[in-house]
């Protein structure tokens, strides 16, 4: 499942964005501001922005941008201030795992209320599996994300879980036996775990070479 990639005007500038056109409404789940929870959907996208953004409606920003570029139907949209032709992928028993590393401001997830400033930074892993998943199996599948998120992060010194931006899609089978867990020592949560772990561990160690934000 490889992404298109489009380039669109955005503040005066040229900013490029990912597109995975997916075989009809098949199920997801996500935590994008635009197609998030479980549903169906047709296409999912992962476009860059400026760090200086502050638009407070990025569900009817990520619409309207879908629309720009002829995008129908429902969809999942994510948004980063990472350049995502920078994006890493990575494979594992049939699972293809896509990941826009950004780690300007790593976090704890209990780490106490602070100001985290401008550079932020995030992590999007959009996620494809060949499996059908239950609705339970689906919700453990974006913990299992997570978790080898934070895993890689632990592996390359970060004492942190994530930032405060990091947004996940998982786009699944619409056919076949219905898979009951997602958990990282299950059939497929575990490919799912490898894949995330090695896409985000390579990601993490690009942008520490050379940060990868796209800068206004």
């Amino acid at each position: 499942m490889r992404p298109e990639l489009v380039f669109r005007e955005e503040g005066g500038l040229s900013a490029p964005l990912l597109v995975w056109r997916l075989p009809g409404a098949i199920p997801t789940i996500s935590s994008g501001p635009l197609g998030g929870g479980i549903g169906r959907h047709r296409w999912v996208m992962n476009t860059t922005v400026p760090m200086s953004y502050d638009r407070d409606d990025p569900g009817i920003h990520l619409t309207d941008i879908a629309a720009e570029i002829g995008l129908t139907g429902p969809g999942v949209g994510l948004m980063t201030g990472v350049d995502v032709q920078r994006v890493v992928q990575a494979s594992d028993d049939g699972v293809e795992v896509f990941a826009t590393v950004g780690l300007g401001r790593p976090v704890l997830a209990a780490a106490p209320a602070e100001d985290l400033g401008e550079l932020v930074g995030t992590v999007n892993i959009i996620c494809f599996l060949p499996a059908r998943l239950s609705e339970a199996a689906l919700v453990n599948s974006v913990a299992t994300v997570t978790e080898a998120k934070a895993q890689a992060l632990f592996e390359l010194g970060y004492a942190a879980t994530g930032t405060a931006t990091d947004a996940v899609c998982v786009v699944v089978s619409d056919s076949g036996p219905l898979e009951p867990y997602g958990g990282p020592r299950s059939r497929w949560g575990a490919p799912l775990a490898r894949a995330v772990h090695q896409a985000v561990l390579r990601g993490g160690r690009d942008f520490r070479a050379a940060p990868t934000a796209w800068l206004d």
